[in-house]
Parts: structure tokens; sequence; C-alpha cells
């Protein structure tokens, strides 16, 4: 008789060859990411306790970093844990409730960054990863694909943010404010809410977005943006009514209330009359005329068509910047 080493028996394992170009790509752009993508956690004014976490992604090496105002909001203390698990503490330098979007000033200097991509180029179909901390599991990736574009999500202030981005890379709380990567490497989006109830639908602010914010919050904390004064609601029009003034729109916005002082009273606009167009641009919900005040606005003088008990009115409203807490 002879024995035979259990080496006889078993078979040596296939040699790897190499990944798939899929993989490659996944592989490669968490390698250049991840380390960007940092975990955010914060204390209430309250108590000095953790009491909220989220994500954010670091875009320069002296610590800015974009993540969503819901995770810092009412926040007394803010921390950045870095990709190694190192602490950074935290300043709030701005936050912006209309697009739920917040940057951070991380302490210390030759941070790991992450470039803002073109989210404007984005087509539906193309790659997404989501790189995030869900549920305080720091690093996690995800992958799915651009669902949809130029969706509409209502932010915290009542204002829509245009633009948004939707995909099926998952998203758990946690992933708030973190990356979502396009598969050359570019942040396209941050993460920012998804849809309870529902799988494979969630959405992230558009890098452009945030790119035309960063400077307002750096300068003042804070994006200006212009005011109008009123409380308003969506009013469609009779077809009568359309086609015997010639409105060329089918409805508008009907001014329920007028802010005492403010720019709507000191041009005349009255509660029942509908606003049409301003400066020619239709306005049929009160998301439109938001989306028209924009700073580049402010200071300068619209012109606004109204209805008003029946006939076509035209007014001069000077635009002015919209109060802190204030939404219409």
């Amino acid at each position: 008789m002879f024995s035979r080493k259990r080496s006889d028996f078993v078979s040596a394992p296939p040699a790897r060859g190499p990944r798939d170009s899929f993989s490659e790509t996944i592989i490669r752009v968490v390698d250049d990411i991840g380390p960007a993508v940092i975990s955010v956690r914060r204390t209430s004014r309250a108590r000095d306790l953790y009491d909220g976490a989220g994500s954010g992604v670091i875009i320069s090496p002296d610590g800015y970093a974009l993540t969503n105002n819901h995770v810092v909001r009412g926040a007394g203390r803010v921390e950045g844990v870095l990709h190694d698990g190192s602490v950074a503490p935290a300043e709030i330098v701005g936050t912006d409730p209309d697009t739920d979007l917040a940057l951070l000033r991380l302490s210390g200097r030759g941070h790991h960054t992450a470039e803002l991509g073109d989210s404007d180029a984005l087509r539906v179909g193309e790659l997404s990863i989501a790189i995030g901390n869900p549920l305080g599991l720091q690093a996690t990736v995800t992958v799915g694909v651009i669902s949809a574009l130029r969706r509409t999500l209502r932010g915290e202030s009542g204002r829509l943010i245009e633009d948004v981005i939707q995909t099926d890379a998952a998203l758990n709380p946690g992933n708030s404010g973190g990356a979502l990567v396009d598969a050359r490497g570019a942040v396209v989006g941050i993460n920012t809410a998804i849809i309870g109830g529902a799988q494979g639908i969630c959405f992230a602010v558009p890098s452009n977005t945030a790119k035309s914010i960063i400077p307002d919050l750096m300068r003042d904390g804070r994006v200006t943006r212009g005011w109008f004064g009123i409380a308003g609601q969506s009013q469609e029009l009779s077809r009568a009514l359309v086609r015997r003034l010639g409105l060329g729109v089918e409805g508008g916005v009907l001014v329920v209330a007028v802010s005492p002082g403010g720019p709507a009273e000191a041009a005349g606009l009255r509660v029942g009359d509908v606003v049409l167009k301003l400066e020619g641009f239709a306005t049929p919900t009160v998301d439109a005329v938001h989306k028209l005040l924009t700073r580049e606005r402010i200071g300068k003088r619209v012109a606004l068509e109204v209805l008003r008990d029946g006939a076509l009115v035209k007014l001069d409203l000077a635009v002015t910047a919209r109060p802190e807490k204030t939404v219409a």
C-alpha cells in the first residue's frame, strides 16, 4: 500500500485572469474618489452628544467639502471622519436650504479631493457610482445607472430644486451628502434623498447646481435670491378669457397675500391679481416665479403682466434681495 497526501486530491484554483472592464472602471473610480468622501457627524446645540450623521465630499485641498443642508441643520458641532479614520473638526461655511446643500471647511491641509464634473453632460443610462456612509458603514460603494434627468424635488424651504438627477444606485440613510460619480471619476451629483417604500428611486443634486452656489456660500454664507413679496398659488384661466385677451398663456400665479413694504406692494400688486408674465417669461406656477428671481435681477426693475378684474395690466416691479427666513 502507499499513502497519498491531501493535496493529491485537491485541485489547484484556476489562475486569476484579468478583470472585466466594468469592474476595472468601478475599482479605478473608487480608488480615485473614495479617499475624498467623508463621514459627517454632528452634535445638537442643546447637548454635546452625537445625534446625526451623513456623508460629504472634499472638493479642495484646504478642506472645503460639500454635504446636504439637512445633514448639518441645527448642528452645534460638526466633524468629518476621513478615509483613514482620522477626525477633522469642521466649520459650517454656508448653507442653502433651497438646494439642500451646505459647504463645510475641515481643519488641516493637503486633503484628498474630488473633482466636480459637468452634470449637464449626463445621459440617461450611463453608469453611476454612489460612495458614502449609509447606516454608519463608511466608504460603502453602490453602482447603478442614471435613471432620469431634470427631475424636480421640493427643498426644505418649499422651493423646487431644479434638474435633479435620478439614479438606481442604492442609497440609504447616511448616504446624504455623499458623491454620485460618473465612469470618468467626476462627481456629478451630491446624493440627497430616497423615496420611502420605493426601490431604486434615489436622487442627487446636480454638480452644476453646487458649482453655481459655492461662491455665494464662501462669500456670504448663504445664497442671495430675488424677492417678489407675495404669497401665491397656481391659477388656471378659462379658455374664453385667454382667447378674448389674446394672453398666450393658460394660467398664472394668483396673489393671495402681499407682504407689507415689499416689492409687490410698491409695484401696486393686489390680492386677487393673477401674475401672467415676468420680463416676458410665463409664470404659470409659484415655482416659475422663483426660478426667474435670480441674484442677477436684484436691484433691477422688471416688467409684470397681470390679469386684474378681467383686464390685462402692466406693472413695474423693483426686485430686492429676499429677506432671510422668507420663502415667497
